[in-house]
């Protein structure tokens, strides 16, 4: 891997994967370093690439790191129809891809949809997962909770909707840019989903898990609790999720929880505040087991 400086300053590294097949499908994989594992899970539209600058933090610190590029993402395999992309599928792939890698317990950090497989991964398989970290996304029994969440989660609907690829690809991508607004990988995320079938698998894993039933009664949940020391990440500036449904999140975790407000970042929080991450990433996996769950 090299390593290269970023537009802000904070060290960036170029990725090298590999691929690794899980049940009928491969996956391309970043797996660097040595010592405790931490398992990085992206979102929608994003790759493995959008932990560049975390990758090289944890690195140094002395942690083996552990980035997928998730099924319908980057260059790992898109198996055709909607029902390739619900959370049990996912969790089914990250489990596979532990095994394949001969990993029984791991930290995991994850963001947006990557979150929502994080908790998912914490409350079903815990003897696999060490810390969770979920970045800008709650626990499922959150969403979307208030009115006001639903409000922001208007274009979830959009995206399950079966004209979706039209209203986002047409006159240059435009709807699409707009709805990412500034974000720094924008150009990258129009070039992703260009090429064929990569717009319907990333809309799929919408199609998979949103419906207007979702978000009239609430996804509720029926997830154990979460047992390992759990921090959750809200960034001021997300324009998608509120605060409310972040901190709610402690409600479903009985092991030790640690709520971080960052400050001024959007929602593509290992962008737009890498250093401030990098700080709480490693202060959060490297301190000791907490005995006395935090008031």
């Amino acid at each position: 891997m090299a390593a290269s400086e970023s537009r802000s300053g904070a060290p960036a590294m170029e990725l090298e994967a590999t691929r690794v097949r899980v049940g009928d499908i491969e996956l391309s994989v970043v797996d660097a370093g040595e010592g405790e594992a931490v398992l990085l899970l992206h979102g929608f539209p994003d790759s493995a690439r959008l932990w560049r600058r975390q990758i090289p933090a944890l690195l140094t610190a002395g942690y083996r790191v552990i980035a997928p590029d998730l099924r319908g993402f980057g260059r790992s395999d898109a198996p055709e129809g909607v029902e390739a992309y619900g959370l049990p599928i996912v969790l089914t792939d990250v489990v596979a891809l532990l095994d394949a890698l001969g990993v029984e317990r791991t930290n995991v950090v994850g963001h947006d949809w990557g979150a929502a497989a994080a908790w998912g991964l914490a409350a079903l398989q815990p003897e696999r997962v060490e810390r969770l970290v979920a970045l800008s996304v709650g626990h499922p029994a959150t969403f979307p909770g208030t009115m006001h969440q639903r409000a922001l989660s208007w274009y979830m609907l959009l995206f399950a909707w079966p004209e979706a690829e039209d209203i986002l690809s047409r006159d240059d991508w435009r709807f699409l840019r707009e709805w990412i607004g500034e974000a720094e990988d924008v150009e990258r995320y129009v070039e992703d989903l260009s090429r064929p079938g990569r717009l319907t698998a990333g809309l799929n894993w919408y199609r998979a898990s949103v419906s207007a039933e979702s978000f009239a009664g609430g996804v509720g949940s029926g997830l154990p609790a979460i047992e390992c020391p759990t921090m959750g990440l809200w960034s001021t500036e997300d324009l998608a999720l509120a605060e409310q449904q972040m901190t709610d999140s402690a409600d479903s975790v009985s092991g030790p929880w640690r709520y971080e407000r960052i400050e001024g970042a959007g929602h593509w929080i290992p962008l737009d505040a890498s250093g401030r991450l990098n700080e709480l990433l490693l202060d959060f996996l490297g301190s000791a087991p907490a005995g006395v769950r935090p008031s």
